[in-house]
Parts: structure tokens; C-alpha cells; sequence
């Protein structure tokens, strides 16, 4: 099996990964802009305002820096909108690639609007009311509604691991990496000639639908659906993931389509 570059979701890490990465001897995984410890406590910058593209290109030199070119991509929600990016802006860097719950940009200007408009206000609720309360309302989303279902143990691990982050990068990664501020790769999609795995829970149905809408773009996509299963794979089947990583990995070695 090749090597394993994974990006993780928003307030995530590389600990989001535990477990999803068999069969691999060498594995990156990046922390995403915003995310991690801030020791100093300092607010991150507001201008010049970053582009999505920024930390697309940052995380393309980071790979072929630590000697990851030619690697697996995998990338979840957040780290597979990325992941997308970087296909798109850097298509010769991997072999193949794995996105799970992601999607393309925003292609209506006002819908675009409104979600950097709601991004924005996100950032500022962080800033101002703090990291805790930011927590227990994300927690709360329809899009993690599936969570429930899972142990009090794995639910206070995925807590602790989001109060990790501090409120002043999570507001900058939602400024600068948020679905409002992503471009649209239509044209580069179409271009795509690696092997794509896309893959999404059975219960997350826009999710659902935006990936058989990506695979249509995309020449050599096919869709994975899991059952049972809502937005957050890496919490809910993690087993699965790394089943599909594993498939996804050996087609693009093997040179097939299967």
C-alpha cells in the first residue's frame, strides 16, 4: 500500500485518523490552518485576508517537503474539501484519492454569500462568547444528529479533542478555509484522471446526493455509502473507512478501475 496523506475536519486532528490508516508504514498528517494549541493566546489577523487556496498551496509544500508526493490523499468533510483543492491546484502530487463527506464549492454567488456571511458570524460567536459554547452548539447540528447513537465514552473523547483547539483559530480557519470562501474546481474536475473514492453515511442524505453529483465530474469516481451511518465516518464507522482507504490505495497501484 502507498503512503498515506490524511486531512482531518474541522476541529479535528490527526488523532481524528486513529485507527483508518491499515496496512501504511508512513502516514502525514497536517494540522489544518486554525487548528492545534495557540500559546501565546494571541487573535489571529484578519488582514490581508487569507484564500482558501493559501492553505491549499501550504499544505502542498508541506507534503512534498516531508517526501509524501505520490502518495495516497484522504481527507474528511473540512479536510476533504481541501483535499479537493489540492487535486485540483496540484494534480500530478498524488496517485489517488479518498474523499469522505465532502464536496465541491458554491457555485450560486448568493448562496456563497450567505454561507461566508454565516461562517462569519460563526467566527465571531467564538471570539466572543468562547470555545465551550461554540462546543455544546456545534454538538447540536442536524448534521451530527447520527452521534448520538454512540457511546458517552467515544462522545466526551471527540469533546475533549474539539476543546483542544482555541477559539481565535477556529475562527481564523472558518474565515479563511470556510464553504463560502472555496472556489469551484468544475473545470478542474472534469480534468481529474486519478482514481476518486468518494465516500458518505447512508443517513446524511444532501451528502449523499452531493457525492453522486461529484462522481458524474469526475472520470474515474465511484461512491461508497455506509450504512447506518450519518456526517462524521472517522467517529462513527472508522473500521469502514480504513476498508475503503485500503480498496481505493490498492486500485491505483494495481492500475485497475474495479
Amino acid at each position: 500500500m502507498s503512503s498515506l496523506v490524511l486531512l482531518h475536519g474541522f476541529m479535528g486532528s490527526a488523532r481524528s485518523w486513529d485507527g483508518i490508516a491499515p496496512g501504511s508504514s508512513r502516514v502525514l498528517s497536517p494540522v489544518l490552518v486554525g487548528h492545534g494549541p495557540n500559546p501565546d493566546g494571541a487573535p489571529e489577523p484578519r488582514e490581508p485576508a487569507p484564500r482558501f487556496e493559501d492553505e491549499v498551496d501550504r499544505l502542498a509544500a508541506v507534503i512534498v517537503e516531508r517526501g509524501f508526493a505520490g502518495s495516497h490523499l484522504a481527507g474528511y468533510s473540512l479536510g476533504g474539501r481541501l483535499a479537493l483543492g489540492l487535486l485540483a491546484r496540484h494534480p500530478t502530487l498524488f496517485e489517488s484519492a479518498t474523499l469522505v463527506s465532502a464536496r465541491d464549492g458554491l457555485e450560486d454567488e448568493r448562496e456563497r454569500s450567505s454561507r461566508a456571511q454565516q461562517d462569519e458570524q460563526r467566527a465571531e460567536r467564538l471570539e466572543q462568547f468562547g470555545l465551550e459554547a461554540f462546543v455544546a452548539e456545534w454538538e447540536r447540528l442536524p448534521l451530527f444528529s447520527t452521534q448520538t447513537s454512540l457511546s458517552v465514552e467515544v462522545r466526551d473523547r471527540q469533546r475533549e479533542a474539539r476543546l483542544a483547539h482555541t477559539a481565535s483559530g477556529l475562527a481564523r480557519s472558518l474565515r479563511q478555509t470556510g464553504l463560502g470562501r472555496m472556489p469551484v474546481y468544475a473545470r478542474e474536475l472534469g480534468e481529474m484522471r486519478i482514481p476518486v473514492d468518494l465516500v458518505v453515511g447512508e443517513a446524511d442524505r444532501k451528502f449523499c446526493s452531493l457525492a453522486v453529483e461529484l462522481s458524474r465530474r469526475i472520470e474515474r469516481a465511484r461512491v461508497t455509502t455506509i450504512a447506518s451511518a450519518g456526517h462524521n465516518l472517522l467517529l462513527e464507522r472508522p473500521r469502514q473507512v480504513g476498508e475503503v482507504i485500503l480498496r481505493s490505495a490498492t486500485r491505483a497501484d494495481s492500475g485497475g478501475s474495479q
